[in-house]
């Protein structure tokens, strides 16, 4: 089994996009509390399902991201820059709703934006 690089400018950017989304979600899954600390979240004493949630969390983005740099495919890609992009728009709604328009809030923003346009932009030819 060879390794697949893709070859076009735009899935390329697709492709790290779906890379860097899974590096993230190997972080969160194994490192939680230093992700819930850094989101400035922090569980209680005592309760595990706080850093249950985040592994979850993480091994969800680390599973599509992987699954979309294994098929490699046009609408895995589209389901998986949507799925980001619903993730931008909840942050959206927090920064308007919230007030969470930290330095902090808005940063993640912006990379979330910038990973869920990546594999729409390839899907859509803008690339």
């Amino acid at each position: 089994m060879e390794f697949y690089f893709p070859t076009e400018f735009g899935e390329q950017l697709a492709f790290v996009s779906a890379v860097i989304t899974a590096l993230i979600g190997l972080v969160v899954m194994f490192a939680p509390g230093l992700t819930l600390r850094f989101c400035g979240l922090q569980p209680r004493e005592g309760m595990a399902e706080g850093f249950a949630a985040a592994r979850s969390h993480g091994g969800m983005l680390f599973g599509f991201a992987a699954g979309a740099l294994l098929l490699a495919q046009p609408m895995v890609y589209l389901a998986f820059g949507a799925a980001l992009a619903m993730s931008v728009f909840g942050r959206v709604l927090s920064v308007m709703s919230d007030g969470g328009s930290s330095l902090r809030g808005i940063l993640l923003l912006v990379v979330a934006a910038v990973l869920a346009s990546l594999p729409i932009a390839y899907v859509f030819g803008l690339t």
